[in-house]
């Protein structure tokens, strides 16, 4: 590891994992100009969601879907470096959208994305600062709890 961003993600205790195959017809992350969209990325940990369930709703605590919500994260940056090569080109994080599968009762999304936001916080300083939107939804793909995909700026 050589670069900044990979010696934070170490000293984090952090490292990124292989990104999962699709679960449909779409790519984990695409590169646009200077941009890369990534899909919405669970929060897989060596292939398996470790919760599943609604927030909110007993089965996944706010707190825990705040932990998944940084792994997708960690998972979307994932997603980011096997199609520009290195995380230090990243310039900024633009835009996150977050979407929690949500118990009707529960009002706490923003709370759950801020596990992400500080994730790219820590890992790229100044560059993970963005604009975001936390969405409450009924139901996600395999029944995550969480959900985040992101656009990057790089060089």
């Amino acid at each position: 590891m050589s670069g900044g961003v990979d010696r934070r993600l170490a000293d984090l205790g952090l490292s990124l994992p292989e990104v999962p195959a699709p679960a449909g017809v779409y790519v984990p992350a695409l590169v646009t100009g200077n941009y890369v969209h990534t899909s919405g990325q669970l929060p897989f940990i060596d292939g398996e969601l470790p919760e599943t369930g609604k927030v909110g709703d007993g089965l996944v605590s706010p707190e825990r879907a705040q932990e998944l919500a940084a792994v997708a994260a960690l998972n979307a940056l994932a997603a980011v470096k096997n199609v520009i090569g290195d995380l230090d080109r990243i310039i900024r994080i633009v835009k996150v959208v977050g979407f929690v599968a949500s118990d009707p009762e529960f009002f706490g999304q923003p709370g759950v994305l801020n596990g992400a936001s500080n994730l790219l916080g820590d890992v790229l300083g100044s560059a993970g600062v963005h604009a975001r939107s936390a969405v409450g939804v009924a139901v996600l793909p395999l029944n995550s709890p969480v959900e985040v995909e992101l656009l990057a700026e790089f060089a």
